[in-house]
């Protein structure tokens, strides 16, 4: 845990503060930023546990993290990627405040944890705050329903294309990048075995859709991955 440190923190509590400031007062918001830590999590540490009560969000402030779910047959499956800064977790937290999926982190992340029921507290109060926040969480869980949705109609060069296409747009913001997933990782964020995954990347080097070196890829040919997402 890290003690909060107004000075080398600052930029953080802004941002923390811009999220609230709108729909909530001074004082409110001193209360929940009095009521939070500050921690520091190693990759593939777990933010939020699956199947476990949620005690706090996660403002997350820097780094990476994977929505896992876990079936009842023990396969694993990745439903997305987020990056700092976001809100994690609390789709159920108007409800019976179980996690649905774990939260993991692929790269070394911090975030504040905030209180869930000084959270619920105020919403409790500011009708505003409650809306604002049940749309903040319940957009992360309709994002990942809809990935998941969309990856389920199309064959495994499809959805790694789709998956390349989301990750240079969304997570990396570039046509290069360093992929913080390994290739198990990509497999389950996909949806299909590691080989598939290995095999379909070769392929789309060989055709020149993408340059890959270890887990340095470059995007050469926009165009053609787009339509293989559309077709596959």
């Amino acid at each position: 845990m890290i003690e909060k440190d107004e000075n080398i923190l600052s930029s953080e509590k802004n941002l923390l503060k811009i999220i609230s400031s709108q729909y909530i007062n001074e004082e409110d918001f001193e209360k929940l930023y009095d009521s939070s830590v500050i921690l520091q999590f190693k990759k593939g540490e777990v933010l939020l546990k699956q199947g476990m009560k949620t005690t706090h969000l996660v403002f997350l402030t820097t780094g990476m993290v994977k929505f896992n779910y876990h079936d009842n047959s023990g396969k694993n499956l990745i439903l997305m990627v987020s990056k700092a800064p976001a809100i994690l977790g609390g789709a159920n937290i108007f409800y019976d405040g179980i996690n649905i999926f774990s939260i993991t982190a692929i790269e070394d992340c911090e975030g504040y944890l905030i209180d869930v029921e000084q959270l619920k507290t105020i919403a409790l109060n500011n009708s505003n705050f409650a809306m604002k926040l049940l749309e903040l969480v319940s957009g992360m869980f309709k994002d990942s329903v809809f990935n998941f949705i969309s990856l389920a109609h199309k064959q495994v060069n499809g959805r790694i294309a789709e998956i390349l296409l989301y990750l240079s747009r969304t997570i990396y913001e570039s046509e290069t990048f360093t992929l913080n997933l390994s290739r198990l990782e990509f497999a389950e964020f996909v949806g299909c075995s590691k080989e598939n995954v290995i095999n379909t990347l070769r392929k789309f080097h060989n055709d020149g859709i993408i340059e890959i070196t270890g887990k340095h890829i470059v995007i050469k040919d926009t165009g053609k991955l787009n339509k293989i997402s559309k077709v596959g």
